[in-house]
């Protein structure tokens, strides 16, 4: 029984060492290889290897997928070196990958998208290579790396996304703030607001980060020898000023409008959107329905910044409906502070058509007054009623008329005609006091306006 235990122990072994890389020492998950013989990246690695370490060798560049069969891998040396390339897709299948290490190679770019075939990976050294810029989407594959080794290189400026990203405003968290540990001397720094932001935010107490070394040194221009920070004078920050293209837009339902906004500002700030409000004016029962979600950010937008210290930020609306009306802002922020300006958008026009009300029947209007009509009264018939042979018909003036004179505005009266001609002379005989008979006003349009001696006859 041991020696069968004896010779499985002997196999394995033996399968190790011969799966060892030549020139390399393996030894329990570590292979150490640093012989200067060496001028490519090993390729027959064991599996199994948690370190591999590969310094002080002539290896130049770093191909595509060079460390794919090390699933396992923990930590990756490639130090002193003289690796001047490495393929975007290097590390690929590095998922357990938690510490990289490339110092002291000749490194002038890296490539910083690599870093998403490193999900776990927290520790990232790039110090006494030749870098001299990091771009600003460096800041998005960084979120997870606590501890960078950016000394002895050629920065002279950092981007202010790399601010954003170490430095967060209140509010701008996305996760619990963490520690960082950041390398940044032994570069020729401009002496500019960021770098000055930096070294006075690390100084202050809880700061959420971390300088390896604070003695940093900056110049005024590249030609210009550098000055230490405390004695220098570093150029102020300033806070983003907004200014939009209109603060009031009024468009109509369907259309499509563009809000615009433009901001200064040192750092060169960035732009965000934000819907604060919804337009409550019409069809409220559509617009509340959404109303919960405010204020929210909005993320179909475009900035651009033409040169340092301005940004433009355009946000397009199709096909307007009511719930796109209400207020927008345009949020601007750097290192100094921020700044934000309202844009309010009403949207007009008709969005469901009701039943129209049903239209009342127009009946003539009479050309009289009805001054003198009760109300809900139609007016009284325009026709004459026909005259009987012993009837006749008469208008009866007022007190304040003259026997002469017509009445326009009474309305006729019929009589018997022998009670008639006995009053007529009874009016002629009193003249000055004229007997008063009540009347129904009559429209003058219907009034007989002939004398009464004609109608006598």
């Amino acid at each position: 029984m041991y020696l069968l235990v004896l010779v499985h122990i002997l196999q394995s072994t033996l399968l190790a060492v011969q799966s060892c890389p030549s020139l390399c020492a393996c030894t329990y998950g570590l292979v150490q290889c640093s012989d200067p013989g060496i001028s490519a990246v090993p390729i027959n690695v064991p599996a199994d290897t948690v370190k591999l370490r590969l310094e002080k060798t002539l290896i130049s560049r770093v191909p595509r997928a060079a460390f794919y069969n090390l699933s396992e891998l923990r930590f990756l040396w490639l130090t002193y070196n003289s690796v001047t390339s490495i393929h975007p897709s290097s590390f690929v299948n590095l998922k357990a990958l938690r510490e990289l290490r490339l110092d002291g190679n000749l490194l002038t770019s890296f490539p910083w998208e690599g870093l998403r075939d490193m999900p776990r990976l927290q520790t990232l050294g790039l110090h006494n290579n030749r870098l001299s810029s990091l771009p600003a989407h460096a800041a998005l594959f960084l979120p997870n790396i606590t501890y960078l080794d950016l000394s002895s290189n050629r920065l002279t400026i950092l981007p202010a996304e790399l601010l954003d990203l170490w430095f967060p405003l209140p509010g701008q968290q996305e996760r619990p703030e963490q520690r960082r540990v950041l390398g940044l001397h032994d570069n020729p720094w401009l002496c500019d607001c960021q770098i000055s932001m930096v070294m006075s935010l690390s100084t202050s107490l809880a700061s959420p980060v971390v300088l390896m070394d604070q003695l940093l040194v900056c110049r005024r221009s590249l030609g210009q020898s550098g000055l230490p920070m405390t004695q220098a004078e570093l150029s102020r920050c300033m806070r983003p000023s907004v200014q939009p293209a209109a603060t009031r837009v009024i468009s109509p339902l369907g259309s499509n409008v563009i809000l615009r906004c433009d901001a200064t500002g040192y750092p060169t700030p960035t732009l965000t959107w934000i819907k604060t409000s919804a337009n409550t004016d019409c069809c409220q029962q559509d617009i509340l329905e959404n109303s919960y979600q405010l204020p929210r950010n909005l993320e179909s937008f475009m900035q651009e910044s033409p040169r340092v210290g301005v940004r433009w930020s355009i946000i397009s609306l199709n096909g307007l409906s009511y719930k796109d009306a209400g207020e927008y802002r345009c949020q601007a922020r750097n290192m100094a502070g921020t700044s934000e300006a309202p844009i309010k958008l009403k949207v007009v026009g008709i969005s469901r058509l009701s039943p129209l009300p049903k239209k009342k029947s127009k009946k003539p209007r009479p050309k009289s007054s009805t001054k003198h009509m009760k109300p809900n009264k139609t007016p009284a018939p325009t026709n004459t009623p026909p005259v009987k042979d012993n009837q006749i018909h008469q208008n009866i003036p007022p007190p304040s008329i003259n026997k002469t004179q017509t009445a326009p505005n009474l309305s006729p009266k019929v009589f018997p005609k022998d009670k008639y001609i006995k009053r007529r002379k009874m009016n002629l005989t009193n003249a000055k006091a004229p007997t008063s008979i009540r009347s129904t006003p009559e429209p003058p349009g219907n009034s007989t306006t002939a004398p009464l001696s004609e109608k006598l006859v």
